[in-house]
């Protein structure tokens, strides 16, 4: 370690503080891997701004970042416990396994792409094609929590996983715009409170079940212990499902 790194470096009992104003991101992400492995069990980020890839790659540790990280949050990550003090850019959780990422403000365009385990919360809005190509992978189920509302193409392609939408952010009509919701989805479920004006033709807006309320309960709950919400406030409002009509909305185009 230079020492460079060395003046922004701490580490107490356990805990690793870090102050990465102005720090490349590889430096950034190289010094986290060897406190990772080297017993360190929580590592503090201050003055991120921008740093990408973070949390990828690293072992069972909790990850707690005051800033703005840059994209890919949380990419291929397997175990850490990521915890977003302020927004996030896009991609957090881009092919994400394992492990649990928290954001205290918005999240941009593609959370959740392609992640097959592991779930996010997010406090606020989020951007464009949030869950697409969400997937599930032998007894992993993936989980996004989104506060606020989405923008367009909201789990486009998902072949898996639970996307869970509050609009926490709207006002009483709790109607939420996005277009295009459900795009080329062929696996998983939606649960929206509220509104979904623009559902695409590959989805069916249903009613929950008894095994669906269990399951957006402990969500939602779990969502709530995150950012001090009522839970049973959330829940007292009606939510729509959201599943695909089909396996393979796009077969007719590839095949015979």
């Amino acid at each position: 370690m230079d020492g460079f790194e060395e003046k922004r470096l701490r580490v107490r009992e356990g805990t690793a503080r870090i102050d990465a104003d102005g720090m490349h991101y590889r430096t950034l992400n190289a010094l986290m891997k060897s406190l990772s492995g080297s017993g360190v069990k929580k590592i503090e980020l201050h003055n991120v701004c921008g740093q990408r890839y973070i949390g990828t790659g690293l072992g069972d540790l909790t990850i707690e970042v005051h800033g703005t990280p840059g994209n890919d949050l949380g990419a291929f990550m397997k175990g850490p416990n990521l915890i977003v003090c302020g927004n996030a850019q896009d991609g957090c959780g881009n092919t994400m396994d394992e492990g649990k990422i928290v954001i205290h403000g918005h999240a941009g365009d593609i959370a959740g792409y392609s992640m097959r385990g592991g779930s996010i919360f997010i406090r606020d809005d989020v951007g464009y094609r949030v869950g697409i190509h969400m997937k599930e992978y032998q007894d992993k189920v993936p989980a996004i929590v989104v506060g606020g509302t989405a923008q367009d193409f909201l789990g486009e392609y998902m072949a898996g996983g639970v996307l869970v939408v509050l609009g926490l952010t709207l006002s009483d009509s709790l109607e939420h715009n996005a277009r295009f919701v459900g795009t080329g989805m062929h696996g998983g479920k939606m649960y929206v409170r509220g509104k979904v004006k623009n559902p695409a033709d590959d989805v069916e807006v249903t009613d929950l079940d008894e095994d669906d309320k269990k399951l957006l309960y402990s969500l939602v709950s779990e969502f709530c212990s995150c950012f001090n919400f009522d839970k049973d406030a959330i829940m007292a409002q009606r939510f729509s499902k959201l599943v695909p009509i089909s396996k393979r909305p796009y077969g007719k185009l590839y095949a015979i």
